[in-house]
């Protein structure tokens, strides 16, 4: 139905009146209790109120030269009113009318399942003056830099960083994960969150319109107007329609009455109740009501479609190509083995004192460095309890690792080009105990002192907990092919994926190169990329759908996907891959069903009869249906 629904609550009003004066006139005209003068202007009002947003869709559309649903529904009330039918021409403009405020009251209802998201918002914040004392201020008023205090149970009103205090916060609204997330000094924080159990301060990173609630909110609005293919077609289909019903009611007059004799009031009365029955309404609403529904269902669990377009394209997707680092590992190397160098007995160790003295070394010498490498170093010495040792005069080389002093002592912890010319005056099994090391994908730091080798720490970016699961869920779901980008060399790309179960790696990839991949696999697929969308957006841009992921915070990401995976959470696109068939499932039901409807109907006009009082309660009540179908995708959680 073409209806702009801008106005719902006018639209509601205007149908109560209508109903109100139908009801009057039918007193009027068959009691005695209402004059029976009084009827006919009953029945006018009735028709100004029923049929007042039709006609201003019917003048917008003829101004354009276009003819729409609504025209054809005013042709056949104006067709009862000619034939003295007012009780019918009435009955059709108030369900017409309150097809389109329920319509506008459904797709309303999907997108206040978004909106009650700014809901969660607070519209104030506690500020934090530069004299220590507090203020409640509109979130608006709060400035980048500002300190906010934020209380146990409270939501959080603005995204910033914690910058004291610790506690949990519930970011459902936001990344679609259900457990709770541990806060610490240093940790974002998003507006519409729930702050759990700790009192936090926290330092405003973004002004309250640039809020990662308020660009959901704003790609929620955009995506639910960037409509569906299916959708586009119908809405082209609409006016080409309805000029061919017009041209055959036109015929069904004038042929049988002029032609064939026929009397002109029953085949007049026959030719609006086909006016009616063939106006494809509930036809041309099926898409919205069920796409809009799936985006709203998306948002609320993490996943934001930048368009009902997207929704459809998930359906054809047949091959996955991942980003590795970020995206199936966590993009945070930890440390894989810890093995002490013996020189005594020329062995190597992987237990012991002096394997815990060789971390206790290695982790003191870092303690003061930037290195990702030195904070997993570092953790990993936490998490055995082993306490760093003392060191004093620490220097980094930039690009190959430290040197302290410890007890008299020079410690050098770092890469092969530190050591690049000792290396060969040590013994020959360390250089082969780290090319071995290497080719299982892992990252070798060497740890010496004075010069003389002390042992071997490895690491590893870690594949993500769910990833493997992920990956065969995906399979399950039908998807035939599954890929790995990654700037990495083969050694890791090939190790990773041998645990996950990858069909096709592609290792020591550029940016730009990447975009050739997917362009190659879509001579073949229908491809998605996933990745983290910092280096990747050229090939999210590329694929046939782009998918980022962990995108709270990242607005590159935001900006260049298709669909944003909110929270870091891969078990998402099994989810995804369900939601966008179960809804191309509900489209192709309601137009299914509004296409039959409409050929019974036509067949019950011409064989039975049809009074035009059923047809437009057949007609009307298929449109309501198609709706209320459309709305059951809102609420589904289990996708069978």
């Amino acid at each position: 139905m073409a209806h702009s629904h801008s106005n719902g609550t006018r639209e509601i009003i205007l149908t109560a009146l209508c109903a109100v004066t139908l009801i009057l006139g039918i007193v009027s005209e068959h009691t005695e209790i209402l004059p029976k003068s009084l009827a006919i202007w009953f029945y006018l009002l009735s028709y100004a109120t029923g049929g007042y947003q039709g006609l201003i869709e019917t003048i917008d559309s003829l101004r354009k030269f276009e003819l729409n649903i609504d025209f054809l529904m005013i042709a056949a009330a104006l067709g009862a009113a000619v034939l003295g039918e007012w009780i019918e021409g009435a009955t059709l403009l108030f369900l017409f009318s309150l097809s389109g405020a329920l319509e506008s009251y459904a797709l309303g209802k999907s997108r206040n399942a978004i909106h009650s998201l700014l809901e969660l918002r607070p519209s104030q914040g506690l500020r934090k003056n530069d004299d220590g004392a507090e203020e409640l201020i509109p979130i608006e008023e709060l400035r980048v830099g500002d300190i906010v205090i934020v209380k146990p149970g409270e939501h959080i009103p603005i995204d910033g960083k914690v910058i004291k205090g610790q506690t949990t916060v519930d970011q459902a609204t936001i990344t679609g994960e259900s457990i709770p997330v541990s806060k610490d000094v240093g940790d974002s924080v998003f507006a519409a969150t729930l702050n759990e159990n700790g009192v936090i301060e926290l330092e405003v990173t973004k002004p309250a319109k640039d809020t990662t609630v308020s660009k959901i909110i704003d790609l929620v609005e955009s995506a639910q107007k960037n409509k569906a293919k299916t959708q586009r077609f119908l809405e082209t289909f609409e006016p080409r329609y309805a000029i061919t019903v017009i041209t055959a009611v036109i015929l069904l007059i004038f042929i049988p009455w002029l032609v064939l004799g026929h009397d002109f009031d029953p085949t007049f009365y026959r030719a609006m109740t086909v006016l009616v029955v063939a106006s494809p309404c509930a036809l041309i609403i099926s898409t919205p009501a069920s796409i809009i529904s799936a985006i709203a269902n998306g948002a609320k669990s993490g996943i934001l479609f930048k368009g009902g377009v997207h929704v459809e394209q998930t359906v054809e997707i047949d091959t996955i190509a991942f980003d590795k680092t970020g995206t199936l590992t966590l993009g945070k190397p930890a440390v894989e083995d810890v093995i002490f160098y013996n020189a005594g007995s020329n062995l190597f160790e992987t237990e012991g004192d002096n394997v815990n003295k060789l971390l206790a070394l290695a982790a003191g010498s870092e303690m003061h460095s930037e290195h990702h490498l030195a904070e997993a170093i570092i953790n990993k010495a936490g998490e055995l309890d082993i306490e760093p040792h003392q060191v004093e005069n620490m220097q980094a080389t930039p690009g190959q690792g430290v040197k302290a002093e410890w007890e008299d002592h020079t410690i050098s912890v770092g890469n092969l080009k530190m050591f690049e010319g000792q290396l060969d005056s040590w013994n020959r099994k360390i250089k082969e105990k780290a090319a071995e090391l290497r080719s299982e994908g892992k990252t070798v730091v060497f740890v010496a002192m004075d010069g003389q080798p002390q042992g071997l720490i490895s690491l590893a970016d870690q594949i993500r907990p769910d990833s493997k699961m992920m990956l065969q869920k995906l399979k399950s779901e039908g998807i035939k092919k599954v890929a790995m980008l990654t700037g990495d060399n083969l050694g890791v790309a090939e190790a990773i994926a041998g645990e996950l179960g990858i069909d096709e790696i592609y290792a020591d990839l550029l940016p730009e190169q990447k975009v050739e991949v997917i362009n190659r696999m879509k001579q073949s697929g229908t491809v998605a990329m996933v990745g983290d969308g910092v280096n990747d957006a050229p090939a999210l841009a590329t694929s046939d759908l782009g998918i980022a992921m962990g995108a709270a915070g990242t607005d590159v990401a935001l900006e260049t996907a298709d669909i944003v995976l909110m929270g870091d959470d891969l078990s998402k696109l099994p989810y995804l891959l369900k939601l966008s068939r179960k809804a191309k499932k509900v489209v192709w039901q309601n137009i299914g069903f509004s296409l039959s409807v409409i050929v019974v109907l036509l067949f019950g006009v011409f064989l039975i009869d049809l009074p035009l009082t059923l047809g437009v309660i057949g007609h009307e009540g298929s449109t309501l249906l198609v709706v209320l179908n459309g709305l059951r995708l809102l609420g589904s959680r289990n996708l069978t």
